[in-house]
């Protein structure tokens, strides 16, 4: 796992540009630092060193030097490549993963290459004949790629604040991304909250020659439902390609640990990697008991036999760190629980390199609680659509009563109600909030991009394709890599796995969630292997006491002067977020998502326009 920087371009730079660009991603690889840099392109690398320890030093060249790489992620299926590619002539001078896309490209093209890779990863070649550039990101998005293209400036690489360094990057806040914003907690889609600046979506490659970007797809999920199967069939396949998948994901020259929860996705991988290697777990624990999963993941450690480390989390430093963590994530993210992956990341680096976690799951085997809803409203939607669309109408205006929401969700489609697991400020109310009206986007239009891709699925599967292509690569991949990165740290998610994607595509919805469960068939084969009790454990969601924390006099009052900020009444109507503030302090109502993703605006903004990127300015501001 390391992190990259590149530029390329009619300019010619001397070499310290593309060092300060990696200087500024010196977390994401604090074992070495080089670069290559000819005519206007420059190549920088930082490397964090997982796999032959010493021999694996990017930028790295093919056996002519014609092509020069920089990659950061890993190829677990690295081992056959390399020795198709021998067989084939090619000479390797390392034994690194990395490697095998040099000589991979050299083979078979583009596409030849993409096709075979089983891994995390993004990369960009270099080729100096041709003066080009080809660069790919993963299938799922686990590996983050940005870039830049602008008057003739094309800037790439691991994070955006590398770009900060840059002499021809022009900052510039997008703000009219500030609704999605509101809606979702992040920024949908391929661009960012800095113009100009573009995610390379996950499964795309670009190419880059004679100042043209091309960006183009070479896979995309989709589902192939195989109605045939049982419970105890899904469950029998996955056992085999998850211990696959498990033992691919341990490939390294360091020690492997884990994350534990109290849920069933990281206790699964706990249990099959104890006896691979001498594990360690760590777990998230809070001083407020009735929040903490450390009971449950150390009654599952016990029963294991592994070691388990609780890391502690207070809202002082849960508070002090919000501007930092902003800064680490590029992209502001609301979901709180990035900040308690930055902690156990944090804890976890103290000791490790390298820690697999439980990512992913939930997308794969249907385990989020909503998806039941499409089974509570089953009876009620067999109804005439123009009966329940009434029903709502007549309702809508009433006050709140106990099944209203049923009523008016029940008079829906799936595509009408569910627009992803983030829904924070709805569209109808989010302009009221914000100091300006901006052209915006309905929501349900971003959503049905999707849906209209796979109208033949069962409700639960669009949910899950949903989540696939938002949720998934937006928010939970977004924060699992940049807040282990910000710790120097490597996490893997085998549940991520494009050959445990090509078994979780076929289950059938009867096989995913019932009217008490979720993830029916994953369970079950978490039950073959541990107790019931932490296999049958329903989902948390990172639980947390940010709630009540924001209600505490100290934390109230640090959010109010945020809120009454210049900065805050040039985005926001203040006398609404205000409000939504002293609501919430009276504990009338529970405004704490919402209250959270104004606040993370807030920092992040400050972080790269008021402190412009510059981390210590950072952590001054945050000791301050």
């Amino acid at each position: 796992m390391c992190g990259f920087a590149g530029y390329a371009g009619m300019k010619e730079y001397d070499a310290s540009v593309i060092r300060k660009m990696t200087d500024k991603i010196r977390h994401r690889g604090p074992d070495s630092q080089d670069a290559f840099v000819e005519g206007g392109v420059g190549l920088g690398f930082v490397r964090l060193s997982i796999i032959d320890l010493e021999g694996g030093s990017q930028p790295m060249f093919n056996e002519d030097k014609n092509l020069v790489l920089i990659f950061n992620g890993e190829l677990y299926n690295y081992q056959g490549i390399r020795e198709e590619l021998i067989q084939a002539g090619h000479v390797f001078t390392t034994h690194t993963d990395s490697e095998i896309l040099l000589h991979g490209y050299e083979e078979w093209g583009k596409e030849g290459l993409l096709k075979k890779l089983r891994g995390m990863f993004a990369f960009v070649i270099f080729d100096r004949k041709k003066k080009t550039l080809f660069g790919a990101r993963d299938h799922f998005g686990i590996k983050p790629f940005y870039y830049y293209h602008k008057d003739g400036t094309f800037l790439f690489g691991s994070e955006i604040k590398s770009f900060l360094a840059h002499p021809d990057f022009k900052k510039e806040l997008f703000e009219e991304k500030l609704p999605d914003f509101m809606t979702f907690g992040c920024i949908p889609g391929e661009e960012t909250f800095f113009r100009n600046v573009y995610k390379l979506l996950p499964g795309h490659y670009f190419t880059y020659e004679n100042g043209r970007v091309n960006v183009k797809m070479y896979w995309e999920p989709t589902f192939d439902i195989n109605e045939n199967q049982t419970i105890e069939s899904v469950a029998d396949k996955l056992d085999g390609v998850l211990e696959d998948s498990v033992n691919k994901h341990i490939i390294a020259d360091v020690p492997v640990c884990s994350f534990l929860s109290s849920g069933v996705d990281s206790s699964y991988v706990a249990y099959e990697l104890k006896d691979k290697v001498d594990l360690t777990t760590f777990t998230i624990d809070f001083v407020e008991q009735k929040y903490s999963e450390a009971p449950h993941a150390k009654e599952l450690a016990d029963e294991l036999g592994i070691r388990n480390i609780g890391r502690k989390v207070s809202a002082e430093e849960y508070f002090h760190d919000a501007e930092k963590i902003q800064y680490y994530m590029d992209e502001p993210l609301a979901n709180p629980s990035a900040n308690l992956l930055y902690y156990i990341s944090n804890r976890c680096s103290q000791d490790f390199k390298v820690a697999l976690s439980g990512e992913g799951a939930d997308e794969m085997f249907g385990g989020y609680n909503i998806y039941h809803e499409n089974i509570s409203l089953g009876g009620y939607q067999k109804l005439p659509k123009w009966f329940r669309k009434a029903v709502a109408k007549v309702v809508t205006p009433l006050p709140k009563f106990k099944g209203k929401g049923f009523l008016i969700r029940g008079s829906k489609d799936v595509e009408e109600r569910y627009i992803g697991n983030s829904n924070v400020f709805k569209y109808e109310e989010r302009d009221a909030f914000l100091k300006k009206k901006y052209k915006s986007r309905n929501p349900l239009d971003i959503a049905k991009e999707f849906y209209d891709k796979v109208p033949d699925l069962d409700d639960v599967s669009k949910m899950q394709y949903l989540d696939f292509n938002m949720w998934l690569r937006q928010e939970i991949l977004l924060k699992a890599d940049k807040m282990s990165m910000a710790n120097s740290l490597e996490l893997r998610v085998p549940f991520m796995d494009i050959e445990v994607f090509k078994t979780a595509r076929t289950i059938p919805a009867k096989c995913k969630v019932n009217d008490s469960n979720t993830k029916l068939a994953f369970r079950a084969l978490a039950d073959r292997k541990f107790s019931k009790k932490s296999a049958e454990r329903k989902k948390l969601m990172f639980p947390s006491p940010l709630p009540n924390w924001m209600r505490e006099d100290q934390y109230y009052k640090m959010i109010k002067k945020e809120f009454k900020s210049e900065t805050a009444g040039k985005f926001f109507n203040r006398k609404k977020i205000l409000q939504l503030l002293e609501e919430h302090k009276e504990g009338k109502v529970t405004h704490s998502i919402q209250i959270w993703v104004v606040y993370t605006f807030l920092m992040w903004y400050k972080a790269y326009f008021i402190n412009n990127g510059d981390l210590d300015k950072i952590e001054a501001d945050c000791a301050h």
